[in-house]
C-alpha cells in the first residue's frame, strides 16, 4: 500500500489532546467553543466565546503559533484539534491532504493523503471543500476534488470510502467549486452535480445521504431543475413545524427545503438566474440568502440588477416564493461569501470585500465597512468582533457597532516575489482562538491562556420517532444504492416515516424487481443471477399504496470480454456510468455492433465513462478504437486503467499516457499519427508495488501483429492504489451548426495482471 494515503503517525511524544467532556450535549447542542463545520457549531458564522483577540502581528503579538500547512479553504476545530484540507508535494507527488493539527501547539498529529485524478481542476484550486467533523464520533469527513468522500476516525485511519466519480458519476468542473459535506444526527449529505445511470442519467444537481458510520445510501434527492453552474453552497439544518429540514442553495439558483431523513422536497424559494454558491443562514425561523447574478422577480424587469440579498420564512409548501419573503435588498453582489449572523445583525461579504451590516428583522443596513479588493472567504463573528480574509492578502479584525465598524487590525500577506498571499477559506473560532489559513501558512491566534469555556450551542432538535397510529407518507429502501456481483446477494429493508419526516418503523412489503435479472424473496433478499452481464435496474417495493425502490446495479468480475454482440442496439449497456444515449450509443456499423461516441452535441463534447468498480488489484485493459474526420478535425480517444488514462490525440498526431491531465502530474507522450476510419487496438497495463506503479502502453493497427515492446512506459512514485476501467472521449470540432469526429469502441477485454 502507498504510505502516502495511509495517516503517518508522528512520534507519541509530539501527541497532545485535552480531553473534554461529552461531544453531544444531552439537551441537542454542541459545545459553542467548538467549530466542527465550515459556519460553525450554529451553521451561521458566529461564535459565543468572549475574549477574543482584538489585534495580532505576524512578529508575535497573540499569534499563538504558525505552522506551513497552507491552504485555500477553512479549518474545523473539535476536541482540541484542527483539520486542514490542502494540496501538498510537488508536481509529481501532488496529493490532496488531512492534516490533524493539535490546537494549543500546532504540531502535526497525523496525515492522511490521497491521489488527484478524472478531474480538469488545476493545482491552485485543489482542497476547496472543508473538512467537517462528526460530533458525536468525532470521524472526520472531507470531499476531494477527484470525487473521494473519506470519512476518517479521530487517529486518521480510514472508516470508509467512495470515489464519487467512478461509482456515481460526479461531474467535474475546471474552476474548483466543491461542496463542503455536512453531519446532521446518523447522515453525512454531500452534493454535487451528476449524471450516472437509468434515472439519473440526466445530468442534475443531486444530494446524497449516506449512513455516516458505515457510508452506506439513505437516500438521493434531485430538487431542482437543470444545473447551471457547478456551485458550493452548504446546506442548513432547520426545524419548523416539527418539520426536520435541510435548507439547500441549488446549483439551478434556487432554494429548496428537504427533508433532512428522507430527501423529499418540501418548499421551494426562487432566487437567482445562475446557481447558488453562498451557503444560506437559517435562524429563528428565517433563512437569509445572498447572490451576485440576474435575479428572478426584479423589480424592474426591463433594467435588472445584478445580485440580491433576501430573508425568508421557512415555513409552508410548495412555492413560498412570494407569500414567505420578509425582506430583500437588490443590488448587492455577494456570490462567493457565505454571511454570518449573531442574534441582531446579518452580515453579508459583497465580491467587492465590502461587508455589509443588515438589521435580521427589518433588512435596515446599518453600516459598510471595506476589507480589501476582492471577497472568497466568509466572515466569522465573535465577541462583537468579525474576522474575515480577502484574496489580495489581507486579514482584518473588526469592532462590530450599531452605526458603524471600525478596524481593529489589518495584516497583510505577500510571496517572496512581492505577490498577495491568497486567503480564500473562513477562519474558525475555537476554545478562545482564531484560526485561519493563507496559501501558505496556517495561523492560530489568540491571548495567552485563553481556553474553553462557552456554554453549548443548540443543535436543531427535532423528534426521531412518530407518534403511535401515526400514517405512513413515505417508503425507504436502504440501502438505497448498491452494487453487486453476479450470484451475489443482498438485504434491504423498508423503513415507513410520517408526513413530518419521522420515523415509523420497519414494513414488510411486496418486493419487485425493474430492469434486473435477479429475484427478491419475501424479506428482501435480492439475488443477481448468474452469468457475464452488466445490468442497471430497481429493486421496487410496495406498501399501503406507498412505493420506494433502491438503484442496483449488477457488475460481472474479471476477465471481462465486451464485444456488444449480445447488447441491443441503443443505449449502452445497464449500469455503465456518465454513458447516457446522448453521448454513448450501440449501433450497428458494417454488420458487426459497436459503442458510437456521439458527437452532435457540443454541451458533450468530452466525456468520462466507466464500466466496472474502482478496483483495488493491478488489471491490464485493451480495446478496439476508430476515429473519424469532420472538418479537418480529428477526435481524441482513450480509456482508462488504475485511473491513469491512454490517449490517442487525434490532431496533435500523439499518444499519451496521463494522469490529471490539467497539470498534468504523470505524462509522457510520442508522435503517433493514426489515420481517421482505420480501426486500431490499444492496450494499457498497471502494475503496481507498495511504493510505486508502472503503466506500460502500446497500440497497433487492428488485424495485426501486436508488437513485443511497449509504445510507452513511465513510473509514478505516488501510484494510485485503485481504479475503475473506463473510456474516454473528445470530439474536436463539434459545434452547434456541425458535428465533431465520431469515436467508435468494440473488443473491450480487461484482465487481471498475474
Amino acid at each position: 500500500m502507498n504510505s502516502r494515503e495511509r495517516p503517518a503517525f508522528l512520534p507519541a511524544a509530539l501527541v497532545w489532546a485535552v480531553a473534554i467532556c461529552s461531544s453531544i450535549i444531552s439537551s441537542g447542542g454542541v459545545n459553542a467553543d467548538e467549530w466542527p463545520a465550515w459556519r460553525g457549531s450554529g451553521q451561521r458564522g458566529f461564535s459565543p466565546e468572549k475574549n477574543l483577540p482584538a489585534k495580532w502581528s505576524q512578529k508575535g503579538d497573540n499569534l499563538l503559533w504558525k505552522n506551513d500547512v497552507g491552504a485555500r479553504s477553512a479549518p474545523v476545530a473539535w476536541d482540541g484539534r484542527i483539520y486542514v484540507l490542502h494540496l501538498t508535494g510537488k508536481e509529481d507527488t501532488w496529493q490532496e491532504e488531512v492534516v490533524c493539527l493539535d490546537g494549543e501547539s500546532g504540531k502535526i498529529l497525523w496525515r492522511y493523503a490521497f491521489n488527484i485524478f478524472l478531474t480538469d481542476i488545476p493545482s491552485t484550486r485543489v482542497g476547496w471543500s472543508n473538512p467537517c467533523v462528526d460530533p458525536e464520533t468525532g470521524n472526520v469527513i472531507v470531499h476531494g476534488v477527484q470525487g473521494v468522500l473519506v470519512c476518517l476516525d479521530k487517529a486518521g485511519k480510514k472508516v470508509w470510502r467512495h470515489s464519487l466519480t467512478e461509482e456515481f458519476g460526479r461531474i467535474s468542473g475546471y474552476g474548483g467549486r466543491t461542496h463542503t459535506p455536512m453531519v446532521d444526527e446518523d447522515r453525512v449529505v454531500i452534493s454535487f452535480l451528476n449524471a450516472a445511470w437509468g434515472n439519473q442519467g440526466r445530468g442534475s444537481h443531486r444530494y446524497l445521504a449516506l449512513n455516516k458510520l458505515t457510508g452506506k445510501v439513505v437516500w438521493w434527492s434531485a430538487p431542482g431543475g437543470a444545473p447551471l453552474d457547478t456551485t458550493y453552497s452548504m446546506p442548513s439544518v432547520a426545524v419548523v413545524d416539527g418539520v426536520r429540514l435541510l435548507v439547500v442553495g441549488c446549483a439551478d439558483g434556487n432554494i429548496y427545503g428537504l427533508k433532512s431523513r428522507t430527501g423529499e422536497k418540501v418548499w421551494t424559494f426562487r432566487l437567482s438566474k445562475r446557481g447558488l454558491n453562498a451557503s444560506v443562514v437559517v435562524h429563528n425561523g428565517l433563512a437569509y440568502a445572498c447572490h451576485s447574478e440576474e435575479s428572478q422577480f426584479n423589480t424592474d424587469p426591463k433594467q435588472p440588477v445584478m445580485g440580491r440579498v433576501v430573508c425568508f420564512r421557512v415555513s409552508g409548501s410548495g412555492d413560498i416564493t412570494k407569500a414567505n419573503e420578509v425582506w430583500r435588498e437588490d443590488g448587492l453582489t455577494a456570490g462567493y461569501s457565505s454571511p454570518a449572523a449573531d442574534d441582531k445583525y446579518l452580515y453579508v461579504g459583497a465580491n467587492s470585500a465590502n461587508i455589509h451590516c443588515f438589521d435580521l428583522k427589518t433588512g435596515k443596513e446599518a453600516w459598510v465597512h471595506n476589507v480589501g479588493t476582492v471577497l472568497k472567504a466568509s466572515p466569522v463573528v465573535g465577541d462583537g468582533k468579525l474576522y474575515v480574509g480577502e484574496v489580495s492578502g489581507h486579514f482584518s479584525i473588526l469592532q462590530l457597532g450599531d452605526k458603524k465598524a471600525s478596524t481593529l487590525s489589518r495584516e497583510k500577506f505577500a510571496l517572496e516575489d512581492g505577490r498577495p498571499m491568497e486567503i480564500n477559506g473562513s477562519a474558525c473560532i475555537a476554545r478562545g482562538k482564531v484560526y485561519f489559513c493563507t496559501s501558505k501558512h496556517i495561523y492560530c491566534i489568540g491571548k495567552a491562556g485563553a481556553g474553553a469555556g462557552a456554554a453549548p450551542f443548540p443543535w436543531p432538535v427535532s423528534e426521531l420517532a412518530a407518534k403511535d397510529g401515526a400514517k405512513a407518507s413515505h417508503l425507504q429502501i436502504l440501502p438505497a444504492e448498491t452494487v453487486l456481483r453476479p450470484g451475489e446477494s443482498r438485504s434491504f429493508k423498508a423503513m415507513l416515516f410520517d408526513s413530518s419526516g419521522r420515523l415509523i418503523g420497519e414494513c414488510k412489503p411486496d418486493w419487485s424487481t425493474a430492469r434486473l435479472d435477479a429475484k427478491v424473496d419475501a424479506e428482501g433478499k435480492l439475488t443477481a443471477a448468474k452469468g457475464r452481464s452488466f445490468q442497471g435496474g430497481m429493486l421496487a417495493a410496495s406498501y399501503a399504496g406507498l412505493k420506494g425502490a433502491a438503484r442496483v446495479r449488477v457488475v460481472p468480475r474479471l476477465p471481462l470480454k465486451i464485444d456488444f454482440e449480445n447488447s441491443s442496439l441503443g443505449p449502452a449497456p445497464g449500469g455503465w456510468i456518465s454513458a447516457s444515449p446522448v453521448k454513448f450509443k450501440v449501433v450497428d456499423l458494417d454488420g458487426n455492433k459497436a459503442l458510437k461516441k456521439l458527437s452532435d452535441k457540443p454541451k458533450f463534447i468530452l466525456a468520462r465513462m466507466y464500466f466496472g468498480v474502482p478496483l483495488q488489484q493491478g488489471y491490464t485493459m485493451q480495446v478496439d478504437m476508430m476515429g473519424t474526420e469532420e472538418k479537418f478535425q480529428l477526435p481524441d480517444m482513450g480509456f482508462f486503467v488504475s485511473r491513469y488514462r491512454f490517449d490517442l490525440l487525434g490532431n496533435s498526431g500523439r499518444v499519451r499516457i496521463v494522469s490529471w491531465s490539467p497539470m498534468p502530474r504523470i505524462e509522457k507522450k510520442i508522435r503517433f499519427k493514426w489515420d481517421p476510419k482505420v480501426w486500431y487496438t490499444a492496450k494499457m497495463t498497471v502494475a503496481r508495488s507498495e511504493r510505486k506503479a508502472t503503466i506500460r502502453a502500446k497500440v497497433w493497427k487492428r488485424g495485426t501483429a501486436e508488437p513485443a515492446g511497449w509504445t510507452l512506459e513511465v513510473e509514478d512514485s505516488t501510484p494510485n492504489q485503485a481504479g475503475a476501467p473506463g473510456l474516454y472521449a473528445y470530439s474536436a470540432g463539434s459545434t452547434d451548426k456541425k458535428i465533431g469526429g465520431e469515436i467508435f469502441y468494440d473488443n473491450i477485454i480487461v484482465t487481471a495482471n498475474k
